[in-house]
């Protein structure tokens, strides 16, 4: 591996079919082994239930209130600075209970790939 450093894009957020806006900021064969990608949720707003397959997923929250709710936990409200851990195949969702959009970072172990997303209905 080479020394790399990736640019901040605002440009490249989109919306996923999850509820969310992300953005990737490290997600390529550079780094096989996680990826980061930030993903907004407006007020009011909440992602669907999901799990990802084979893959290890932790929020750290950096803006505004959501409440988390994963499989085998109480729903529990999250604030900046607060990490949730996620297990491969664990359904899990998000909602924003705040008056502003709630930003947080996905670190997937190894990277995130669409094919390992699951929407549970």
């Amino acid at each position: 591996m080479q020394p790399v450093i990736l640019r901040y894009s605002a440009e490249q957020e989109y919306f996923f079919r999850e509820g969310c806006f992300i953005n990737e900021l490290s997600n390529s064969l550079v780094d096989t082994n996680l990826s980061i990608a930030q993903a907004r949720v407006r007020p009011g707003e909440g992602t669907k239930w999901h799990c990802l397959k084979e893959t290890l997923e932790r929020y750290l929250i950096i803006q505004g209130k959501g409440l988390v709710e994963i499989a085998g936990l109480e729903p529990q409200e999250v604030a900046a600075g607060d990490v949730v851990i996620i297990p491969a195949g664990c359904a899990q969702r998000m909602d924003n209970v705040g008056s502003e959009d709630l930003l947080f970072l996905a670190l997937c172990t190894p990277r995130f790939q669409p094919e390992s997303y699951v929407e549970l209905t």
